[in-house]
């Protein structure tokens, strides 16, 4: 595709745009940042990101001094429970079953992802104002979406401290820039201690409307597990993983599909595969280099394909192996989510040509040996 010259898809619609929720002087910090370079398709986006920050503006400044004083004071029941793996790997699903154990778990959804900073005061009433704002499938992979599904925090991270790779879903032009936040390595002392600052006042805003045990997946976590466990000592992290060729190709269908819901810049397709390659490195460098942080009895692994083929043995085993208590309310919840997941098609792709095969291969060797698929 020559996307210079043609019309990008769906350059005119607003659902499923995280920056939907930004307020005005992140909004306004985020265009500096990237010198105001909108794409000229972009501009009826940017106008309407620009308006609902206004208001988003003056709803968090009433919701703060509404909650400030509680929110603050709110203390986190227990460390949460983190879902790694990259981004396709199964990470969605596991969250949604996890989801399900409601009497000892609560999730960030969409909504309070999405609307971080306003989510306590305007939730019961925009959820349903906006329900169009939101698609009802994920355009990658035709999943259920609503306003209550599950939600990645790294949305929340995003807009509330501008510090997420996922800013370069909006411009993909600064996508080296913002990849710097995945692992956090990089980054200052005090650009590290704004993005934990942003990290705890979203889980406590959580804590204080649920008062339970948070259940988080967000991707880039795979790659932070020192400072996860710098904050939480006793977290407890679930790493799922899919084959490697499977994510290469899911992933290049998500920026094809999903990606135009929210580009205000024009992505440079010649470079994608590439830029797929060197982010599975970033993530799994890190993970291979930190997983021997986590204590004995907080980590367990998982495969997405033993999940798909027998989620609840494998969800049985995953209790087991957190000491989690597995009740028979989870258990008949399970089976009547997957009862009526049982119409549910994931993509088929074609099959990779075998000079991409060796190329990824080459590039990711460590997970396909780690984990026995193979090549």
């Amino acid at each position: 595709m020559n996307n210079s010259h043609t019309t990008p898809p769906h350059r005119w619609r607003l659902d499923g745009n995280y920056l939907m929720g930004i307020t005005s002087d992140r909004w306004w910090s985020l265009l500096r940042q990237n010198h105001w370079q909108v794409a000229r398709p972009y501009w009826y986006r940017t106008g309407a990101i620009t308006l609902t920050s206004g208001l988003s503006t003056c709803l968090s400044w009433l919701e703060s001094r509404l909650y400030a004083h509680q929110v603050e004071a709110a203390e986190l029941t227990a460390d949460p429970i983190f879902i790694l793996g990259h981004w396709r790997s199964g990470t969605t699903l596991l969250h949604e079953l996890l989801a399900l154990d409601t009497e000892q778990f609560a999730y960030p959804n969409t909504f309070e992802a999405m609307s971080p900073q306003t989510f306590l005061l305007t939730e019961n009433l925009c959820a349903r104002w906006f329900a169009r704002l939101i698609p009802n499938q994920r355009p990658m992979d035709n999943m259920r979406l609503g306003w209550q599904s599950p939600q990645e925090d790294e949305f929340a991270i995003a807009l509330e401290s501008l510090q997420s790779y996922y800013l370069a879903l909006a411009f993909p032009h600064a996508e080296i820039d913002y990849e710097r936040y995945l692992t956090l390595q990089d980054l200052s002392k005090n650009e590290r201690q704004q993005w934990q600052a942003a990290l705890l006042r979203f889980l406590k805003k959580l804590t204080f409307k649920y008062r339970r045990q948070l259940v988080l997946k967000s991707p880039p976590h795979t790659a932070r597990i020192r400072y996860l466990l710098a904050l939480f000592p006793r977290a407890k992290f679930i790493h799922i993983h899919r084959h490697p060729y499977e994510v290469f190709q899911s992933m290049g269908h998500y920026f094809k599909t999903a990606g135009w819901l929210t580009y205000l810049q024009r992505p440079h397709w010649p470079e994608l595969d590439q830029a797929i390659l060197r982010r599975y490195n970033t993530l799994y460098d890190a993970y291979f280099e930190q997983r021997s942080l986590i204590p004995t009895g907080q980590f367990h692994e998982i495969a997405f394909s033993d999940l798909e083929h027998n989620p609840v043995s494998q969800m049985q085993s995953l209790y087991q192996a957190l000491k989690l208590p597995y009740s028979q309310a989870l258990d008949i919840k399970l089976h009547r989510y997957l009862h009526a997941r049982q119409g549910y098609r994931k993509n088929t792709f074609s099959a990779l040509d075998d000079t991409t095969k060796q190329h990824i291969y080459r590039q990711w060797q460590r997970s396909f040996d780690e984990w026995g698929y193979e090549s």
